[in-house]
C-alpha cells in the first residue's frame, strides 16, 4: 500500500496518531491506579515453566494451569526431562488439562527444538521464540515480558477485545493488532500496557456484560461513548 503525504506510520493521520498515543498514556495511567500490581495470572519461577504453561493454558484456564504446576515442575526442571520421559506418561502428567495429548505433543517437540536450536535456553527475541513448535507471537511475547520484562506487547483474546472497543484497532488478526499497537504505545510501556488490558478484560471489561458504569476510561473509549 502506498503512504500518502502526510499520513504517519501504517496510513494515520498525524493528528490522529498523536490523538491516539496522547490516549494511550492517559488509559496507562488510570488503569495502574485500578491495577497497580498488574501481571499475568499464571504462576511461575523462571522463563521455562512460563513457557511450558502458556503451551498448556492454550484452551485452558490460568487457574487449572496453576493447579497443575505444583506438581509438573517438581518432576519436569528442564527440557532434557521432557524428553526422557516417553509421550504416553507426559500425557498421563497433564491429563487435568484440555487437548492435553496434542499439548503433549506439542511440549516434547518445543523442547527438543530448544535443545538442538538454542542449548536449551530461552531465546530472547520474538523472531527466535517463533522457531519454537507450539509457539506463536502471543506466547513468545508473553514469555519475553512476563519473564524476561522485555518490551512485549502480549495479544490475547482480552487485549484484543479492549483494544478494539476503545478505539486503537479494528483489525481482528491479533498480530496484526499487536503492530499496531506497537506504534500507539511508547515502547517502555508495551509489557505494563499489555498486563493492565489483560486485567481489565478479565475482570471488567468483560466480553459478555462489561461494566461500563464502573469504568475508569470510559471517556477515552469509543465503545462507552456509544453507550452513554
Amino acid at each position: 500500500m502506498v503512504q500518502r503525504k502526510g499520513e504517519g506510520a501504517r496510513g494515520k493521520a498525524p493528528e490522529r496518531a498523536r490523538e491516539l498515543k496522547e490516549k494511550a498514556e492517559k488509559i496507562i495511567e488510570s488503569l495502574k491506579k485500578l491495577y497497580p500490581d498488574a501481571r499475568l495470572e499464571l504462576e511461575f519461577d523462571n522463563a521455562f515453566e512460563l513457557l511450558i504453561e502458556a503451551i498448556l493454558a492454550a484452551q485452558e484456564s490460568d487457574k487449572k494451569v496453576n493447579e497443575l504446576r505444583k506438581k509438573l515442575f517438581k518432576k519436569y526442571r528442564n527440557p532434557e526431562d521432557f524428553l526422557r520421559v516417553p509421550l504416553e506418561e507426559l500425557e498421563r502428567d497433564i491429563s487435568s488439562v484440555n487437548f492435553y495429548r496434542r499439548k503433549a505433543k506439542l511440549i516434547k517437540k518445543c523442547c527438543e527444538a530448544l535443545v538442538e536450536k538454542f542449548g536449551g535456553k530461552i531465546p530472547r527475541t520474538v523472531e527466535e521464540m517463533v522457531k519454537l513448535p507450539g509457539v506463536g507471537r502471543k506466547t513468545a511475547n508473553m514469555v519475553l515480558g512476563g519473564a524476561f520484562g522485555l518490551p512485549a506487547i502480549i495479544v490475547d483474546r482480552h487485549v484484543l477485545r479492549v483494544s478494539q472497543r476503545i478505539g486503537f484497532t479494528q483489525e481482528k488478526d491479533p498480530d496484526k493488532v499487536e503492530f499496531e499497537l506497537m506504534e500507539i504505545v511508547p515502547k517502555e510501556n508495551w509489557t505494563t500496557f499489555s498486563f493492565l488490558l489483560l486485567n481489565h478484560g478479565k475482570n471488567m471489561c468483560t466480553a459478555k456484560n462489561p461494566r461500563c458504569e464502573e469504568c475508569p476510561i470510559c471517556d477515552l473509549c469509543d465503545s462507552c461513548k456509544v453507550k452513554l
